[in-house]
């Protein structure tokens, strides 16, 4: 048993859905970010995903893309994540999001072995497919960590079994086709793409791109394993006047979101 599959074990048993967040590691500041983590936990949120800074975020949209260049203009180097993850992890089950050049370039195994000492539970690696994923698979699996694939709505049959049943943790289900960022409504092919994807696998499945507020979180909740929320929480940092001022919006809006995940019998 790993801490995120006691997790979703718990959750099920409350009869809820979980509540993932995302923050960019050293935004604005390596501390700060840190004390985003603890108060958006603080909040409600169950498992936190920590965004590695990236020069070409190809996936990212504009908010997180701001936080990230902040991070790289302060002098962020990739070692820097695991201090961070080793602060999340004493607060909450913890995983790295992170575009597979970063790890490729550190070391496979070197980053597996320093994620798991620093108490990550795993990693979400948006541009690698299972196929290509043979190195990081025998890494993941010498080091105890899972491997959070991701499915789309432009997924086939196939693809959705072959990226499941190489899989562990949770599955990651981008609502959208395109980039990150909050949405005025959450996406309608969302669905489906999670009732196709219990067709091929028995792991939880997080729904990601586009919840901003508790309301969303509710929809989503109503057919997701979790929740997942990552430029609303970034937002809140890059509007704030202050550094205390964004720590008290992220948790009111943790609050918010983890209202939206809890479910009645």
């Amino acid at each position: 048993m790993t801490r995120i599959s006691e997790l979703f074990d718990q959750t099920r048993a409350e009869n809820r859905a979980a509540l993932v967040g995302y923050l960019p590691a050293g935004f604005p500041s390596k501390s700060q970010s840190i004390a985003a983590i603890e108060a958006m936990v603080a909040g409600g949120v169950d498992l936190v995903e920590v965004g590695l800074p990236y020069s070409d975020p190809v996936m990212d949209g504009p908010t997180i893309q701001a936080a990230a260049e902040q991070a790289l203009a302060a002098g962020w180097r990739t070692s820097d994540v695991f201090d961070v993850v080793r602060a999340s992890s004493a607060v909450a089950p913890t995983v790295v999001m992170t575009y597979w050049n970063v790890v490729e370039r550190y070391g496979v195994d070197r980053f597996a072995a320093d994620l798991a000492e620093a108490g990550g539970s795993g990693l979400i690696t948006p541009d690698l497919i299972p196929d290509e994923a043979g190195e990081w698979i025998a890494a993941s699996e010498r080091h105890g960590l899972d491997r959070i694939f991701l499915v789309a709505p432009s997924s086939t049959p196939i693809r959705l079994a072959m990226t499941t049943e190489a899989a562990s943790g949770f599955i990651y289900a981008t609502a959208v086709m395109g980039v990150t960022g909050t949405r005025q409504e959450t996406s309608s092919l969302a669905p489906e793409l999670v009732a196709r994807t219990r067709e091929v696998t028995d792991l939880p499945i997080g729904v990601g791109l586009g919840v901003s507020n508790g309301a969303q979180a509710r929809e989503v909740a109503a057919f997701a394993d979790a929740v997942i929320v990552g430029s609303a929480l970034v937002r809140c940092l890059l509007d704030a006047p202050d550094d205390a001022a964004g720590l008290q919006a992220i948790r009111t809006l943790a609050e918010d979101l983890r209202s939206g995940v809890e479910r009645t019998a």
